[in-house]
């Protein structure tokens, strides 16, 4: 193997038509203890990294590859690292890292671990010829998916799992879908699946006409009232004026879980939005039991992941795209690993 590799870094955020994220030619890490290293097959394009990339979630650490969608061949194991072979492909995701110890993670809620670490964020991540990544934290993947198809279901889908979960849908419900990319369009079919009735509000026609290939009951715009009260919903876009909107279109006693790390300001709501027991949910993280159970419910659906590629090369173009609107589903970086065609 080269020494180096082809990277992307954020060095220094700031708006995406700006050019925070930059190439370079980085060393090629080397696997630490219980790590192994990951030949990077293909890598998700993640809203999460567009918020890195443009501050809302300024890196932990400077300069940072960013990307947590993460599918490879595992290259080399490191000292005590026995989970996986080399040539093995394997998945790797956002959550990277838990204490093991807080009070969260003893009674099982390790998404809300006091001192986590997360790919892409606190350490490198996929926009990148190789990684390296805890074994504990990382996945095998369903044979029902190939490296494009699965690098979506890594955060876009265990997350939308996990928002669908918190919204608390009652069986046969009815969902409000709010956004319509990457992880919802894979929600609505989780949600379809379990038999729910399903309304997407979205911009773009694009994203609407997806929705309604999948199956969903109707698409219209974000603000838009949807045909029929809503039992649950998710807000998958990452903007807080549409808070108000989807609470006024719960039904009595419905759910909002907000599936973003980041959201914009929430308006002024009225008591009423949130009377006769309506009620708002965050979504933070995941924990790897949830990752487990979505990676074998998406096989058994199947889950249809719809992607947009990209060669790593474009990786900058690529999350240009995913900020205005212009990708259907979820975006991938092709990499093909050190010396691919990425």
């Amino acid at each position: 193997m080269t020494a180096t590799m082809r990277a992307w870094v954020v060095e220094r955020p700031g708006p995406i038509d700006r050019g925070p994220l930059v190439p370079a030619t980085l060393p090629v890490p080397e696997p630490g203890p219980r790590e192994v290293r990951v030949l990077v097959q293909v890598c998700g394009v993640c809203r999460t990294d567009l918020h890195v990339a443009e501050g809302d979630l300024p890196p932990h650490h400077s300069p940072v590859v960013p990307g947590h969608e993460i599918v490879g061949t595992v290259d080399e194991c490191g000292p005590g690292a026995t989970r996986f072979a080399p040539g093995e492909r394997i998945g790797v995701p956002w959550l990277r890292h838990t204490c093991g110890r807080c009070r969260f993670c003893v009674r099982g809620d390790e998404n809300l671990c006091v001192a986590p670490a997360f790919t892409g964020w606190d350490a490198d991540g996929g926009y990148a010829e190789a990684a390296v990544v805890d074994e504990r934290y990382a996945y095998r993947l369903p044979d029902a998916f190939d490296d494009r198809h699965a690098a979506p279901l890594l955060c876009a889908g265990i997350i939308g799992y996990r928002a669908l979960r918190r919204a608390a849908l009652p069986p046969g419900g009815r969902l409000g879908i709010y956004g319509f990319g990457g992880s919802a369009h894979i929600a609505a079919q989780v949600a379809l699946h379990d038999g729910a009735t399903v309304h997407v509000l979205t911009r773009g026609d694009e994203a609407r006409r997806l929705a309604l290939d999948l199956g969903v009951a109707s698409a219209g715009g974000p603000t838009d009232e949807p045909p029929e009260p809503l039992d649950a919903a998710v807000l998958f876009a990452p903007a807080g004026d549409l808070v108000p909107v989807a609470l006024r279109a719960l039904d009595r006693g419905g759910t909002l879980a907000i599936a973003g790390i980041h959201l914009s300001d929430i308006p002024s709501l009225e008591y009423q939005h949130l009377f006769e027991e309506r009620q708002v949910r965050s979504v933070t993280a995941n924990t790897r039991r949830d990752g487990l159970e979505f990676l074998d419910l998406a096989a058994r659906i199947p889950v249809r992941v719809t992607t947009t590629p990209y060669p790593l090369a474009a990786a900058d173009r690529a999350l240009a795209d995913l900020a205005h609107g212009r990708v259907r589903g979820a975006a991938v970086l092709d990499v093909g690993g050190p010396g691919g065609a990425g």
